[in-house]
């Protein structure tokens, strides 16, 4: 006979709540019931069956496990439990770990029916007693393997059938400190094979089409194949499970989240292979010690493990039958479509309440879920683009036929808190494109918000949108050059200088702070530059670092705020260089000969007792002079060093007299270049020209010169170019170059 009970609600519409983990608070179950007004509550595991003496059955272990996660334990009384020297058992009490003893008094009730399983942490002498009726309490129903209970409301008869424990195969055989089916010891629970037997009985006995069939476990179905096959042959309906702690709760049913019927034959062969692994290393113990009861319970949870649906044919019907275990699976093929499953969340982070009107179950999933404030409370620099994204899309800011210029640089984009604590200003118009007075511009401030700050232009838009700068962190006055659009409203100093005399004081007063406001940029700048440099070489302390650091961002990697020289670029960062700081104490040489690193270190030796004080020769190979070692860097330890070897120079290497002089950096090679090459075209701007007068003025016996210096220069060398020569052989000239010379003559 089967143990059944059933309980009616006279009611046309029902609520019912399903949590998980509660972990010992019970107290919140009348709370939860009565937010959601629920009239029974469904536990999926974790419930908190322990009393006093469990104390001493637990292992430690588990036990720092309970701790660890109790809800009844406040955050500072849980690090100070976790963090103690003297063991952990002295100081817990059963009060902090779970309130089933006030339960187990009368002096904590239960308002609704509360059906529950046992999960994975629970004292199995406590469901022991239940079962032999020594511990009863009001209004709380254990589901078990051979116990089901039935609810009737809003239509459904929902059939409730239960699986609790954690499922753990190397364990399914052995019943731990349990008497009968069920199994556990020191503190926790697992499913054994004849619990899963027993329950394949239960549902078989209590089957009735009529009824609506919910399994409830604490281990998932998803997870785990032997519990999805269960609910197969079970004919569950729906299943409600836990177990694996998730923050959000989750609803599918297998047909949803496998590619095709045969990735759900797989799960369900992957579970089986697992447990056979354990059953052929144990069935022939088992054989020996099972009664004819325990054999029947036996032979019923190995019919689960065995009962794999048969793979479909190409019609979608399964294929030849080769055993009646195959012809019941093939049964069970339907149900991997029909069947839904929830696994739920912990308690305290949500449930679900299954809502039961006119025969219909509707489900309310809530779940907590991550809390992404973190990411809003990152420190992360504002970029021109992302700084001011609100204003870029505003319709107050869009002049389609007047283009923007960009930005005027800035030293370091504000930190996010600068940029919620004042406006960003948009980018102002051209000179050409605007003939607005600045002065009597109107200003709309349009706050930065939240949302700018944190979603940056993409890198393909960056161009297409107006590049401004943030304000300075500091907060200081803003230049002159600061960008202004033409619908802001000035401020009233500002309106109030515009309304006055043109006598230029105010104009004075302006151009003196605005050069002010330039000279503290600049000194600004330069400081940050030299903290970057301290930090490239090592030397830069560990408050300076943070600085630099603080500057970067994930941002910056997509797109270049500011150049080293404070504009504004379109493209992408250019990498930085991972090559150390130059050696400045470094000598370059060209030689005419080639030499070794061995002779450039004798060169620098001779008659000297340190060594010349040479610590690296370096032969460029970028170069084909370098590449035949003749031309190298020689680098010294110290600048004395250095210049004593700068007093070698004029002596003999190899035969040759080497050029020696001090090394510098492209940078400064570059600027020299470029300053000869001004001061040679200044110097030949300033001599008279010393080319020869124009073939017309000349005279006719005058010999032309061995090159001109008019235009018309053609690719032959010296007389001229091949247009000159064709002008002077068509008589249309006289003289120009060699055909001019010849033409003048004929003349």
């Amino acid at each position: 006979m089967v143990n059944t009970t059933t309980k009616t609600f006279d009611t046309a519409h029902g609520r019912i709540l399903c949590i998980a983990d509660i972990r010992g608070r019970l107290s919140a179950l009348n709370d939860l019931a009565r937010e959601v007004n629920a009239v029974a509550v469904i536990h999926t595991g974790d419930f908190g069956f322990f009393e006093a003496n469990s104390l001493e059955r637990i292992n430690d272990r588990t036990l720092r496990h309970l701790t660890m996660y109790s809800p009844l334990i406040a955050s500072s009384q849980r690090t100070h439990l976790l963090q103690q020297n003297t063991p952990l058992r002295s100081s817990v009490d059963i009060s902090i770990l779970s309130e089933f003893p006030l339960l187990l008094s009368g002096n904590l009730r239960l308002n609704v029916p509360v059906y529950t399983v046992w999960g994975a942490c629970e004292d199995v002498d406590i469901l022991e007693k239940f079962r032999a009726k020594t511990y009863e309490v009001p209004n709380l129903n254990i589901l078990d393997e051979a116990t089901t209970h039935l609810l009737d409301l809003g239509g459904v008869k929902l059939r409730l059938l239960g699986l609790g424990g954690a499922v753990v195969p190397h364990k399914m055989f052995d019943n731990g400190d349990g008497h009968a089916t069920i199994a556990g010891g020191q503190g926790t629970m697992w499913t054994t094979t004849l619990q899963i037997g027993e329950l394949v009985d239960t549902a078989q006995r209590a089957h009735d089409p009529s009824e609506t069939r919910l399994l409830v476990t604490h281990a998932s179905p998803g997870r785990e194949g032997i519990i999805a096959q269960l609910a197969l042959v079970c004919k569950a309906d729906l299943t409600i499970s836990a177990g694996l702690h998730f923050r959000y709760s989750t609803s599918w049913n297998e047909f949803s989240v496998l590619a095709d019927y045969e990735g759900f034959r797989r799960k369900l062969l992957l579970g089986k292979e697992a447990f056979d692994k354990v059953w052929e290393s144990v069935k022939t113990q088992v054989d020996v010690v099972v009664d004819e009861n325990q054999r029947v319970l036996l032979d019923k949870a190995l019919n689960v493990i065995e009962r794999i649906p048969p793979p479909l044919a190409s019609g979608g019907a399964p294929t030849g039958m080769t055993s009646a275990k195959e012809a019941l699976a093939a049964q069970d093929e339907p149900m991997w479509k029909n069947c839904w499953n929830w696994n739920l969340c912990d308690a305290a982070y949500g449930s679900l309440v299954l809502d039961v009107r006119e025969g219909r179950v509707s489900a309310e999933l809530k779940s907590q879920g991550f809390n992404y404030a973190y990411r809003r409370s990152a420190t992360v620099p504002a970029t021109p683009t992302s700084a001011n994204h609100n204003n870029n899309l505003s319709p107050v800011n869009k002049l389609p036929s007047k283009p923007q210029t960009p930005a005027p640089k800035v030293a370091s984009p504000a930190p996010p808190s600068a940029a919620h604590s004042k406006p960003a200003t948009p980018a102002p118009l051209t000179a050409s494109s605007s003939n607005i007075n600045e002065k009597n511009a109107t200003t709309v401030n349009i706050p930065v918000t939240d949302q700018a700050i944190d979603r940056a232009v993409p890198p393909h838009l960056a161009g297409k949108a107006s590049t401004t700068s943030s304000k300075p962190a500091s907060g200081t006055g803003t230049p002159s050059s600061e960008p202004r659009d033409i619908h802001q409203k000035d401020s009233p100093e500002v309106e109030k200088e515009g309304n006055k005399d043109g006598n230029g004081v105010k104009d004075k007063e302006k151009l003196k702070a605005e050069k002010y406001e330039r000279e503290k940029q600049k000194r600004k700048e330069k400081k940050e530059r030299k903290v970057a440099a301290a930090a490239a070489e090592g030397s830069v302390p560990a408050s300076a670092s943070a600085t630099i650091d603080d500057l970067k961002s994930p941002i910056d990697q997509l797109k270049s705020p500011a150049s080293a020289t404070g504009t504004l670029s379109g493209g992408a960062r250019t990498p930085k260089s991972a090559k150390p700081p130059r050696n400045p104490w470094t000598i370059f040489m060209r030689m005419n000969v080639s030499a070794t690193e061995a002779d450039l270190r004798e060169f620098y030796t001779q008659g000297l007792p340190d060594g010349g004080g040479v610590i690296k020769v370096h032969f460029p190979s970028s170069t084909g002079a370098g590449r035949a070692q003749k031309l190298a860097y020689v680098e010294f330890g110290d600048e004395a060093t250095m210049r004593r070897g700068l007093e070698r120079t004029g002596q003999t290497l190899n035969g040759s007299v080497p050029d020696i002089k001090l090394a510098t950096d492209r940078e400064t090679r570059d600027k020299e270049q470029r300053e000869r090459a001004a001061s040679q075209s200044q110097l030949s701007r300033s001599t008279p020209s010393q080319s020869a007068p124009d073939s017309i003025t000349s005279p006719p016996n005058s010999q032309p010169p061995a090159e001109r210096s008019g235009s018309f220069r053609g690719r032959g060398r010296g007389g001229g170019g091949f247009a000159s020569r064709g002008l002077a052989a068509a008589g249309l000239t006289r003289g120009g170059g060699r055909g001019g010379a010849a033409g003048a003559g004929g003349a």
